[in-house]
């Protein structure tokens, strides 16, 4: 039975191509899965020369000015607590934090971490790269983010995940297709600790590699779902964007 609530889930979005977010469910667990796909505009957003963003309404007041708006977005990373980003973080062409390649303390120095890179135009839109081959041998990324650890890699599963770990949070996320076409961010509607929360990806998903973003923090916008999560001031932030109208 929740294998069958998981195949419908997946299903659903397929028959209503204008859905880009949906809810699943795997193995108990309630999530919600965003595609953008090669056509669709997805960009990483931080600062602009008023200041920080911090909230989807800051950087939906940025795009209304151009008749734009966000159509889906969440939390894009590990931030200080000044909100500058935690390792590579590139936004339109111009890089504004250097890449981290070495071991450290927390979720983000567990390696291998990754980035996540975002290329329009070219033949693979979306990537992730280890943080190690990445810094050796950098591709062209309109936008980019790094964070850690990665939850899938080549198919396998991150070695330092435990499957019964009690150390359970809201965690976000994304993973990419074996084509390098479509990128999903996810977030989990229940706590979730990593082990399964990088399966949903591997296993529900079918995707070959997966990136964490945060957990705790993390939130969602997602109109079409009545969702708009809120809290305190966020750093980066991932999201497409859609004509007003």
């Amino acid at each position: 039975m929740r294998r069958l609530a998981l195949v419908l889930a997946l299903l659903a979005p397929q028959a209503a191509v204008a859905a880009a977010c949906h809810d699943a469910v795997f193995e108990d667990t309630p999530f919600t899965v965003c595609q953008s796909g090669p056509r669709d505009d997805l960009r990483l957003f931080h600062s602009s020369p008023q200041g920080l963003y911090g909230s989807f309404s800051a950087v939906n007041g940025e795009l209304e000015a151009k008749g734009q708006r966000l159509g889906f977005a969440m939390n894009a990373g590990m931030y200080h607590a000044d909100r500058a980003p935690v390792g590579l973080y590139v936004e339109d062409g111009v890089e504004t934090s250097a890449i981290v390649t070495r071991p450290g303390p927390g979720n983000f120095g567990m390696l291998p971490n990754g980035v996540f890179c975002i290329a329009p135009g070219t033949d693979r839109p979306y990537r992730l790269i280890e943080s190690r081959s990445f810094a050796a041998a950098p591709p062209g990324c309109r936008y980019a983010t790094q964070s850690g650890p990665m939850l899938v890699i080549g198919g396998l599963l991150h070695p330092r995940l435990i499957p019964d770990s009690d150390s359970v949070y809201i965690r976000n996320g994304v993973g990419v297709d074996a084509a390098g076409q479509n990128a999903y961010l996810v977030i989990s509607d229940r706590p979730v600790n990593f082990h399964r929360f990088a399966r949903f990806f591997r296993d529900a998903l079918g995707l070959p590699d997966a990136l964490y973003f945060d957990g705790k923090i993390s939130r969602l916008h997602a109109p079409e779902l009545g969702r708009d999560d809120i809290g305190f001031s966020m750093g980066p932030i991932i999201g497409t964007v859609v004509p007003k109208g």
